[in-house]
């Protein structure tokens, strides 16, 4: 490329190890300042030393040839856009350890493990998903609420990269000490002592156990716990594991094989149709054709976990939807109608136990005890112990596994919220969802009256009112346009300026869910990008800061201002943002008022469709923009569409 004087940059990824394949060492002692070495001999000037931690190579400048550019990763897309501008050969390399490795080597304790986490206050949060565009991380999952689709932190998972701080919303905040809260548990003496054992299979063949996962969390484990049990026994065994670059949250199959003795297996691998157990402990891993058709009706059992958890695509895509009854029904089919043993284990396990990494024990032990996994309760708990990895959690997750494929009703009992104390701030639920159009009113109404005044929540409900009449009267039978203007209109009538935010906070829920999920002595750092303050990056967009605790302080006083909102003394409102989502109200409500009079049973659905526009309007500043602009073509066209002449419509 230099020889031939061509215009191109190469990136070169320098993440520490052969990452999520075991985490081992680069073979050789190519280290960072060497790679830069080699390129400037080869002939490249232009060079990019980039970290997750840039200051930790500012004091070795003399190591690296003259004229390299040490920068931080938050100027990727600047710097990537600067070598595209820079003539000749350029070279960006990336210097930082991989997240997964990381958290593998902080479980060992080979690496300090930062006393800090991330935590999403879920009623500031806008559901607008530029956290997963910044941080890529399935760490971050969807929360169905009330109102609306929103965002938290696997706390279990989380890698503790942080990169989605830096999606643009000011719901988030960094936890500085303490640790997640462990719920104490339900009390276990005697409890799995009366569980009866099961008939273990027969193995007059070798019997075939397909384990499906997400790598990461313990599906290998899985069968290499059910092998060397196998072997402890004296059995034959055989386990292949999935392996290859990047399953840590990806997708990961075990096959794993028991016979009597080691010379009646011929293959490792399980072939079509001859799986006598799926163990999904990942339900999209098992809706793989290659899973699938492991499957026969008249031979396999399968198990599957209902949780849902996103795939990577969620993070591109805030708006996915979990298909969690299409893959039940795609494995029913499979079974020629027999349904699949279905059990919610990653949310049992992770609240009797207080981490999801335990959900595939779990998964085990309910497997075992439905006679369908043929080693001994005393070669598992020798394999758990000769594994020598959290034997203790172990042993209880299998043993909460078994209780469940016993008596389910029991560990759901045990696994449900305690009642709160007496003291805790009684405010409406956002996970509990409305059943009714009038619930759906009532609990607006009364958000909006703490959010401005009686008389503001008075004009949603005439609204709603208005439309629901009309509806009544112009498309009898029809239903659905007056509960998409409660959502809709409410959303844009809540609109989160600093008021807003500030009152989110601080109104009690906010706090109460931090001492739920924390404990010990912490401080929270709040971050945020106040418009009159804040810098602006290289696209001319504000850029978040790191405030203090006193922020809290902060808050509770500016929520005690929120009726200035609208006023001329609101110094907020002036702002451009502000003045777009005061006119988006106005414009709404005109919008709605047509739809109410030329409403007709044949055109309803577009009605609706139009109404529910607001549900693509979310997100703070830049953010919010982008997304308005995009439900502006969207709505236009809608309207257009709503103004023709029937007769024109349905010749389209």
């Amino acid at each position: 490329a230099i020889s031939a004087k061509v215009n191109i940059t190469y990136k070169i990824l320098y993440n520490d190890a052969v990452a999520m394949t075991g985490g081992q060492a680069v073979d050789g002692t190519l280290s960072v300042p060497d790679l830069a070495a080699q390129v400037h001999a080869e002939g490249v000037r232009n060079i990019v030393l980039m970290s997750d931690d840039i200051a930790k190579w500012l004091g070795r400048k003399g190591e690296f040839p003259h004229g390299t550019d040490f920068v931080g990763r938050e100027h990727l897309d600047a710097v990537q856009k600067r070598l595209r501008e820079t003539p000749g050969v350029s070279v960006l390399i990336y210097e930082q350890t991989c997240a997964a490795e990381k958290r593998r080597r902080r479980k060992r304790k080979l690496m300090p493990d930062p006393p800090k986490r991330v935590f999403i206050n879920e009623a500031v949060c806008e559901g607008c998903g530029d956290c997963g565009v910044k941080s890529n991380c399935v760490s971050v999952l969807p929360v169905e609420t009330e109102f609306g689709r929103k965002r938290a932190i696997d706390q279990s998972n989380c890698n503790k990269d942080y990169s989605c701080v830096n999606g643009f919303c000011p719901s988030f905040v960094t936890v500085h000490g303490g640790s997640v809260r462990k719920r104490k548990g339900s009390k276990v003496e005697g409890l799995f002592d009366a569980l009866p054992l099961p008939t273990l299979p027969a193995l007059a063949q070798p019997w075939n156990i397909l384990v499906t996962g997400i790598g990461g969390t313990g599906v290998v484990t899985i069968g290499a716990l059910i092998g060397m049990a196998a072997h402890l026994e004296g059995k034959g065994t055989s386990v292949l594991d999935q392996t290859g670059l990047a399953q840590k949250g990806g997708a990961v199959t075990t096959h794993v094989r028991v016979a009597n003795a080691p010379k009646d297996i011929h293959a490792v691998r399980i072939a079509a149709g001859e799986a006598d157990l799926v163990l999904g402990c990942d339900i999209v891993v098992v809706n793989d054709y290659w899973a699938l058709s492991k499957i026969r009706a008249d031979r396999t059992r399968v198990v599957l976990n209902t949780y849902e958890a996103m795939p990577g695509t969620f993070t591109r895509n805030p708006d996915m939807q979990f298909p969690g009854s299409e893959i039940v029904a795609a494995v029913r089919l499979a079974l020629e109608g027999r349904d699949p043993a279905l059990i919610e284990a990653t949310e049992l396990a992770t609240t009797l136990l207080g981490d999801s990494i335990a959900t595939n024990l779990f998964m085990l032990g309910f497997a075992w005890q439905q006679g369908l996994v043929p080693v001994s309760l005393e070669a598992l708990m020798r394999a758990i112990e000769l594994n020598d990895a959290a034997i203790a959690m172990n042993k209880q997750a299998f043993a909460w596994g078994r209780l469940a494929a016993h008596d389910p009703a029991k560990v759901r009992a045990a696994a449900a919220a305690p009642p709160r104390a007496s003291d805790v701030i009684a405010l409406d639920d956002p996970h509990r969802m409305s059943r009714s159009l009038d619930e759906t009113v009532a609990r607006r109404v009364a958000f909006l009256t703490d959010y401005q005044n009686a008389a503001y929540a008075a004009q949603y409900r005439e609204l709603v009112d208005q439309v629901l009449e009309a509806e009544k009267a112009k498309a009898r039978g029809l239903t659905g346009l007056a509960e998409s203007v409660a959502r809709y209109a409410f959303k844009l009538m809540a609109y989160k300026d600093e008021y807003e935010v500030a009152r989110l906070y601080t109104r009690g829920d906010f706090e109460q869910r931090l001492r739920e999920t924390f404990d010990g002595d912490f401080k929270l750092r709040f971050h945020l990008a106040p418009p009159r303050l804040a810098k602006k990056d290289d696209n001319g967009h504000l850029v978040k800061r790191e405030y203090g605790p006193w922020m809290f302080g902060a808050f509770r006083l500016l929520a005690k201002f929120k009726g200035l909102r609208g006023t001329a003394l609101d110094v907020f409102g002036y702002s451009a943002e502000r003045r777009e989502e005061r006119a988006l109200i106005g414009e709404y409500r005109k919008a709605v008022e047509e739809l109410v009079a030329g409403l007709t049973p044949a055109n309803h659905a577009l009605a609706v469709e139009i109404a529910q526009i607001p549900e693509h309007i979310r997100g703070y500043g830049h953010v919010k923009e982008a997304h308005l602009a995009q439900a502006r073509v969207r709505w236009h066209a809608l309207m257009s569409q709503w103004r023709k002449p029937q007769a024109e419509r349905g010749a389209a």
